[in-house]
């Protein structure tokens, strides 16, 4: 066996020992593997993790974590032995799954199995999309590979089967995977639960198969990776045939190494076995010599940059728009776009579905941010994502528009690859209903601080005749307790534009845009009140003469609120009105402004067509919430909002309730 292959190998167990965890077994059964990609094909620069046309690089099968890190370490990046050494530890650079943002080189978070595929699509279809609208004969400045690492648990995930069969139908001939066929997971060999056949499958979504490569020879990976290179058409799928734990003295091809160390004996004996004569973390320098990879990567990047100042020079304003998206800046004229946009929404003052007003939202939007590429799972016509000037992507084009199919959580993980490559701002949307089935990918997305838009309509029970099914009732409170998740429920068009804009804006934040599917009334407001909105929370509606209580509503229970409101004041009884369409935003603005919003000592009622716990951080123990806590019924909405109690005269009795 190859001494560059061994150096991962021994890297890992080493790392795994120190640490008393982690797995060992699959960065010794692919180090081939990692060897020939990165040595012979991968074009990246150490000295620039950031270089724009670099390949990416997706351990999907993210437990194998010290294979990443132990490429990262000899090739050149900034990742020391003492960060390998303390790997698993608090606040190092090597946690035991590879995070995004914390390690120069680590593309993106891989911890949830076949989310790191799905992300490996997203990015190959970001490629594809960027070459299309700036790549010029001659001036191919996006053109790249996506290159996968991935196992048994990757393959048996739903999530790869819908990216990859996405990836399949969308021809895109820039994505390399690279399967750890083992036949290994951790309950033993997958004989007993896993035996489709898996050439097969990815033959049927069209992808470019190469079967039974010997994932420990070095000739035949180069010879698969050099045919996967020369179909441009489709995918490729090279099905490395692999011991796990190759190498192991005593415990090669066994499931004892997939999660633990192998143990000070086995090493030892291990050492012996592949002649390896180095202490623990102890590389030769001719072996890192061999393996370092920045002068190569000098040598790409200048080229590269070569050829984009020529490139600049024919093609000025397209070099310049290629360099904002790619440092994800926004234009200059963003926020005067919006403050137009919003304006225009004012001065129509529409009466329609929020679903309606985010559509229109998209428009206005879209020609100030070309970066914008929207989509649907399967719902185009009932979540209104498409605008006047979308394209639909396709195995023959680019475009600014996905048909994602019925693929929620592919649909979700996807976009994640798509902002994680940069210069696409991805949305993608499903009924609030099927944030279920996203769910992860909208986590993944928070936990990695990354800013896709994930759109959701049909939000309540006010969807109607569908049922129960298809009725969200807690989805809107449980989106707002992911950490790093800004969920907004507007509740007319000028929220709904303001939400779409502070979505864009967002740095470092995913957005979850909630939408009506019945239409709702506009409501005026004052210049300081459109200011306010973007804080989540803002008094919308004073009440005349001295207030003794405070209605907080959301989305459509907003017009509800004032409903009430206008007759309690009948009644002598005068409350303010506050619209929160973002409960997350509301919390981070300061203490000063939220007491304004939310006065000490006014007793508080929410009015929510959803799940009524979180409501009882804003109005306390004392206050009372007019929610849902049941499933709903089919039945037409005006229906079911007088059944479940969201009427103005229920608002009422709320009130006098804790009067």
């Amino acid at each position: 066996m190859s001494q560059l292959a061994n150096a991962i190998r021994f890297l890992s167990v080493d790392a795994v020992q120190k640490a008393n965890s982690g797995h060992p077994g699959a960065p010794m059964g692919m180090a081939e593997m990692a060897e020939v990609l990165w040595t012979q094909f991968l074009k990246h620069n150490p000295a620039n993790p950031k270089f724009y046309n670099r390949d990416r690089f997706i351990l999907s099968n993210g437990h194998a974590s010290m294979i990443l890190y132990s490429l990262l370490h000899l090739t050149g990046y900034d990742l020391s032995i003492d960060d390998l050494k303390n790997f698993r530890q608090l606040h190092s650079k090597t946690p035991g799954h590879p995070e995004y943002g914390y390690t120069d080189g680590v593309e993106t978070t891989t911890g949830p199995l076949g989310q790191g595929i799905a992300n490996a699509v997203g990015m190959a279809l970001a490629e594809k999309i960027l070459a299309a609208e700036f790549n010029k004969d001659g001036f191919n400045i996006v053109d790249h590979h996506t290159y996968v690492f991935m196992g048994d648990g990757c393959m048996m995930e739903g999530v790869s089967h819908e990216a990859c069969s996405l990836a399949g139908t969308l021809g895109l001939g820039k994505l390399i995977v690279l399967y750890d066929d083992n036949n290994i997971s951790i309950d033993g060999k997958v004989d007993g639960w896993f035996t489709e056949n898996i050439p097969q499958r990815f033959e049927s979504y069209g992808w470019h198969v190469v079967p039974n490569v010997n994932g420990h020879d070095t000739g035949e990976l180069k010879a698969a990776i050099e045919a996967a290179h020369a179909e441009t058409g489709k995918p490729s799928l090279i099905c490395c045939k692999t011991l796990i734990g190759k190498g192991a003295a005593n415990k090669e091809g066994s499931h004892k190494t997939h999660g633990a160390p192998l143990g000070a004996e086995e090493i030892e004996a291990t050492r012996k076995h592949l002649g390896w004569n180095h202490p623990a973390f102890e590389i030769p320098q001719d072996i890192y010599d061999a393996w370092n990879a920045k002068e190569k990567g000098a040598k790409l990047e200048n080229q590269w940059n070569e050829l984009f100042a020529r490139y600049q020079a024919q093609f000025p304003e397209l070099a310049a728009e290629f360099i904002r998206r790619m440092n994800k800046a926004l234009p200059d004229n963003f926020d005067a776009a919006v403050q137009a946009a919003l304006q225009e929404v004012c001065s129509k003052a529409e009466t329609v579905a929020t679903r309606k007003a985010s559509q229109n939202s998209i428009e206005m939007l879209a020609k100030v941010l070309p970066e914008f590429v929207g989509g649907s799972a399967d719902l185009t016509p009932s979540n209104l994502t498409d605008w006047s000037n979308s394209v639909s992507v396709t195995r023959e084009q680019g475009g600014n528009y996905i048909h994602y199919g019925v693929r929620e959580f592919g649909m979700g993980a996807v976009m994640n690859g798509m902002a994680l490559h940069g210069g696409i701002k991805p949305f993608g949307a499903t009924f609030l209903m099927f944030s279920e089935y996203e769910r992860n990918a909208l986590r993944m997305a928070a936990l990695m601080k990354i800013n896709p838009i994930f759109v959701f309509t049909h939000d309540s029970i006010g969807l109607g005749e569908d049922g129960p099914t298809h009725q969200p009732i807690e989805q809107t409170a449980t989106l707002r307790l992911i950490p790093n998740m800004n969920v907004w429920r507007p509740c007319d068009t000028a929220e709904s534009l303001v939400a779409w804009a502070e979505a864009a804006k967002a740095p470092s934040s995913p957005s979850s845009l909630i939408f009506s599917r019945q239409n709702l009334p506009f409501q005026n407001r004052s210049q300081q009140q459109l200011d306010n909105i973007k804080r989540g929370g803002y008094v919308l509606r004073e009440a005349q003469g001295q207030a003794r209580a405070v209605i907080i509503a959301t989305g459509s229970e907003v017009a509800l609120a004032l409903e009430a409101q206008t007759k309690l004041a009948e009644q002598g009884i005068g409350v303010n009105v506050v619209s929160m369409p973002s409960t997350n935003v509301f919390d981070r603005q300061d203490t000063a402004y939220k007491t304004t919003v939310l006065p000490e000592g006014l007793p508080r009622i929410a009015v929510e067509a959803g799940a009524s716990d979180g409501w009882y951080k804003y109005v306390g123990l004392n206050g009372a919430v007019v929610g849902i806590d049941r499933f709903g019924e089919s039945a037409p909405a005006e229906e079911l909002f007088k059944l479940f109690g969201f009427t103005a005269d229920n608002v009422v009795a709320a009130v006098k309730s804790v009067l």
